[in-house]
Parts: structure tokens; sequence; C-alpha cells
């Protein structure tokens, strides 16, 4: 990864792990709380239960004239105040010196016992089990929440990962092409300020690298989603299509391409400027593509385009990949990898179906159906 991604990788971590922590915490104090609060509410009536049985049973030896015998209870301890002792006694339920303490009144003096005295550890040791339980399962839980956190931060960067490296690949691409024609034209300048006689050739030269760079130059203008929107019309295809071929004539003629067009009036209501890139980048792609002394066909009429080369071809795997941003599936030519998805964005947005046959070796043809 590089800075960028890794910054927001890092980002995302820890913003997903303080959010995640804050929501551990607030559960397991809520949790906590909640049991804690049952927990006080047990020992309280647990407590009060032995005081109640404990009454009961000297109240009821008063009345029956039997030997008292008080039961054991197991993690509980109590005192049976008489009547001369109670004076530093007073009844409720209230915590003191570790211990959980219930005083009840409920002998009502019988066998001269004015309270009962119940107390309990119990409370704490629960209290402390339970807070070692919640911090573990906190830890544990939040501990999921990291790993989580870092697989979905690697999920997440992945794409992001995809595209920067396209993006880094599109720049290069886009530098390289840039640079042959801005060379070329440099190299032609340069050679008719010494000649000082502007001959045919390099003419062509500048003509050639300046249309290259115009054709980039749109493109890459159509990329950006921020231009404003040109209204559509009724256009008639044909004469884009023959200003295109005109366009490009310079570049056919310097490899030698034929052009055979068989072209009828069409008329299609689209934006002027996206019908010329869409026959521009294709005518442009069938030039880049085919070898010196070939030719390219074209044809159109009211129901379709077709543009056939004899160029190197696509192999069959890779036909359904051509479309794809940035995706150049052969480096025999320049490139960018942007003008075919260009292509299936216009026809997508004008509801123009695209038909792709080709051959290795053979040459490829491209289709497009007008409804």
């Amino acid at each position: 990864m590089n800075e960028l991604e890794k910054k927001s990788f890092y980002s995302f971590v820890t913003l997903y792990l303080i959010s995640s922590f804050l929501f551990v915490l607030l559960s397991g104090y809520w949790y906590y709380s909640a049991q804690k609060n049952s927990l006080e509410s047990a020992t309280y009536y647990k407590l009060n239960h032995i005081a109640d049985k404990l009454s009961g049973l000297i109240i009821n030896a008063q009345m029956k004239g039997t030997t008292l015998q008080l039961p054991n209870e197991k993690g509980y301890e109590y005192r049976l105040i008489g009547t001369n002792e109670a004076a530093g006694f007073k009844t409720g339920y209230y915590e003191k010196n570790g211990y959980k303490v219930l005083v009840s009144d409920a002998p009502q003096e019988h066998l001269n016992i004015e309270y009962v005295l119940v107390r309990t550890k119990e409370y704490f040791k629960q209290l402390q089990e339970l807070q070692k339980n919640v911090l573990l399962v906190m830890s544990v839980g939040f501990f999921f929440i990291v790993l989580i956190s870092v697989i979905l931060a690697k999920l997440f960067m992945k794409p992001v990962h995809q595209r920067m490296e396209q993006i880094e690949s599109f720049i290069q691409d886009v530098s390289h092409e840039l640079n042959t024609p801005i060379t070329a034209l440099k190299m032609s300048a340069s050679r008719a300020i010494k000649k000082k006689v502007y001959d045919k050739k390099i003419l062509t030269n500048i003509s050639i690298s300046t249309k290259q760079l115009e054709s980039i130059y749109k493109s890459l203008t159509f990329l950006n989603f921020n231009q404003k929107q040109q209204e559509a019309e009724d256009v008639n295809l044909k004469n884009i299509l023959e200003q295109t071929i005109g366009y490009y004539s310079e570049l056919t003629n310097a490899k030698n391409i034929q052009i055979e067009s068989q072209l009828e009036e069409c008329y299609f209501h689209i934006i002027p400027s996206r019908a010329e890139l869409l026959f521009s980048n294709l005518l442009s792609n069938a030039i880049k593509y085919s070898l010196p002394q070939t030719k390219i066909i074209i044809k159109l009429d009211k129901n379709a385009f077709v543009i056939e080369d004899e160029g190197v071809g696509i192999a069959q795997k890779k036909l359904d990949a051509i479309f794809e941003m940035y995706k150049r599936e052969s480096d025999i030519a320049g490139g960018f990898g942007v003008g075919l998805s260009i292509v299936k964005q216009i026809c997508n947005a004008y509801g123009i179906t695209v038909n792709v046959k080709s051959q290795l070796g053979k040459g490829t043809r491209f289709t497009l159906l007008f409804k």
C-alpha cells in the first residue's frame, strides 16, 4: 500500500475501533449495572426471607412452648438480639464492614428477642465474579471486533487499491501518449525552423500530432463528469462520420491504410459531440491496431453502423473485458484504456446496442445497432 492507502486504512481501523470500543464499554456498563441491581435485589430478598423464617421459628417456639432450633444457612450469618441489648441497633438493610446486613424487628419481642440480624459476604463474592465475567466477555468481544475491523478494512481497501493501481497506470499511459505527439510536434517544428521551408511532410506530421493531442483531450474531457451538459438534437450521422474519416485521413495515409466506406443517410437524436466522440474512438482504435497496407471497412445505414479492420484482433476470452475503464488487452499499440469504455458509456446513454466479433491475427468488427 502507498502512503495514501495506509493513511485511509489506519483512519478507518482507528475510527471503527474507537466507535466499537465505546459501544462495547457502554454495553458492558449497562449489563453490569443491570446485573448488579438484580444481585442487590436478590440479596435483600434472601436476607429478608431468612429473617422472616427465623422470626417465624421464634414466635412458633414461644407459642408452643418448645425449644428454639435454628437452621444453618450456608453463606449467611445471623444473630438474635435481645431486648436488653437492642439499644444500639436499628431496623433496615445496609452495608457494613464488608457485609450486607439486614436487621428485622419481626420477632416482636417473643422469647425476649427484639431484632434478628442477618448478614452475608455472598453479595461481594458474586459481584466480584460478575465483574470478572463482564471484563472477560468485553475483552473477548473487543478482540473479535479488532479482528473483524482489520478484515473489513482490507476488504474495504481492496477495490480502492485496485482503483489506485488503475489510476497510476492510467496516468503513466496518458503521460506516454501525450509524450509521443508532443515530441513529434517539437521535432517537426524544429526541422521547419531549421529548413525555413514548410514542406508537406513536416506540416503533415504536425497535423497528425495535433490531432492525436486533440483526441486525447476530448477523451479526457468526456471523463470530466462536471462538464456542462449539451442539448441533444437530430443529427445526420453520415455527415459526422464523413468528417471523422477526413479528420483521420492523414494518419491512415501515413500507415497506408485504405478506408472503404458505404454511408447512407441516418438521423439520430444525440448530442453532436457525443456522436463525433463515438465514431472517433472506434475509428482511431481500428487505425491504431491495424497493420500497414491493410483496409478498414465502414458501413452506415438507418439501422446500424459497422466498422471492420484487418488488425491484430482480440482473443475471445478477453472480449468481455474490453469495455472496462483503463483496460488494455494489447500492448502492441499505445492508448490508455478509456476509448472503448467511452464508446460503451455513450451507447448505454442512447440505447445503442454494441456487438463485437474478433479473431486473433484476422481483425475486429464492431457493430452498433440503433433503436
